[in-house]
């Protein structure tokens, strides 16, 4: 067998077997978390009428400072019916239409009413304080490009600019299928030999807070025939992901059987620890995922490769996962044939980001693995890493 993949290679190759997906029309209301396939255009200009940005009176900026009268009261979501003539001033709530013939506010911290008059204290330029129509976007322009997810910000600027729909990214349905006859769901007692099956709820989770759409399969023994059905069923999402049975154990039947159902294999173990005996294939436009049982293994094959994945069929731009830089706590050893992932905690030191491996890095501790928030990234290498030395980390998402 030649050279095991690196990390970027097996990752270039799931991105170039992910196509985005087709696109769909959503009501904005439940837009929340998808991704634009398209730009989304302003319905309006915003603001869709000249506005007054304080409290105080529309006023012509050539009459102050000076004596003016007071000749109506504008409210926000009112009209203005009248103009300002020279010598006359208008108040004006936040956000009320500013009248033909003002072309600036004055704030009331710098305004001395009497009765229906008011002395302006501060003399003003044209504009000052008055939001223009179309300030913020026109009408017809890019409120939102293609390629975004859509979070509270970008979902409030398309309301804002009249936007009641908008074209998304089909979701990706995916499905999980734990595969091993010694699994056992929790709230079952367990037999000799027999663990709780963990893995694809996990799996389940860190998925759908991706944006897929997650089934989760029931688990299968090691029998071929349950195999061929759940793995059969599983390929008619868009991404089938299992867990368990990717190794040459006479019990690790997932890629057998996937290659009988059609399953092209595009590659079968990458240069890092955990996770060497990850599976990539395609059946069609299927993507297919085989993780290894191992709790931690599995987790580090979503983050590196399932997740970029899912990325990139919802059309996203940045699709690898987005690494910082923080300094090690203590020294660690390089690996010299394997790039490592490495638990840690994030500890702040003033500005500096510093990360504490965690005791425990074997990659069935899942329970040591939930205390982690970062995958530190030793790339492999002979010596040592210094305490101190600057890394690249992974943040785990709670």
């Amino acid at each position: 067998m030649g050279a095991l993949l690196t990390v970027e290679e097996a990752q270039a190759r799931v991105l170039a077997a992910a196509a985005p997906l087709d696109a769909e029309s959503v009501a904005l209301c439940d837009a929340s978390g998808r991704v634009t396939a398209a730009p989304a255009l302003a319905g309006v200009d915003l603001p869709p009428f000249s506005s007054s940005a304080m409290d105080g009176y529309a006023v012509r900026a050539a009459d102050v400072p000076g004596a003016l009268d007071v000749v109506a009261h504008i409210a926000a979501g009112s009209p203005a019916d009248a103009s300002v003539r020279a010598g006359e001033a208008m108040a004006i709530s936040t956000g009320g239409v500013v009248p033909a013939g003002a072309d600036a506010v004055a704030p009331v911290e710098i305004v001395v009413e009497t009765d229906n008059r008011i002395d302006v204290l501060e003399a003003l330029r044209p504009g000052m304080h008055v939001r223009p129509r179309g300030g913020d976007v026109e009408s017809g322009a890019v409120v939102v490009p293609a390629g975004v997810r859509l979070g509270p910000a970008q979902l409030g600027a398309l309301a804002a600019a009249g936007v009641a729909e908008v074209a998304c990214v089909r979701r990706p349905r995916v499905a999980v299928l734990a595969t091993g006859s010694e699994l056992v769901q929790p709230g079952e007692p367990l037999g000799p030999g027999q663990v709780y099956e963990a893995n694809a709820l996990m799996l389940a989770a860190a998925l759908g807070a991706a944006g897929a759409e997650v089934e989760r399969l029931p688990s299968v023994a090691d029998d071929e025939a349950a195999h061929r059905a759940a793995l059969e069923r599983g390929l008619a999402a868009d991404v089938l992901v299992t867990s368990g049975g990717v190794s040459v154990g006479p019990h690790d039947l997932v890629r057998r059987v996937e290659a009988e159902l059609g399953v092209e294999e595009v590659f079968w173990q990458v240069a890092v620890k955990p996770g060497k005996p990850v599976a990539f294939g395609v059946r069609g436009r299927t993507l297919v995922f085989g993780l290894p049982g191992n709790p931690v293994s599995s987790l580090v094959g979503c983050e590196l490769f399932v997740k970029p994945a899912l990325r990139a069929l919802q059309g996203l731009a940045d699709r690898l996962p987005r690494f910082e830089h923080g300094v090690l706590a203590v020294p660690l050893r390089r690996n010299a044939a394997r790039d490592e992932l490495v638990r840690a905690r994030i500890e702040l030191d003033g500005d500096a980001v510093v990360l504490a491996p965690l005791d425990g890095q074997e990659s069935h501790m899942i329970v040591r693995a939930a205390a982690a928030d970062a995958l530190v990234h030793v790339r492999r290498g002979d010596g040592m890493l210094d305490a101190g030395a600057t890394v690249p980390f992974l943040r785990l998402a709670p």
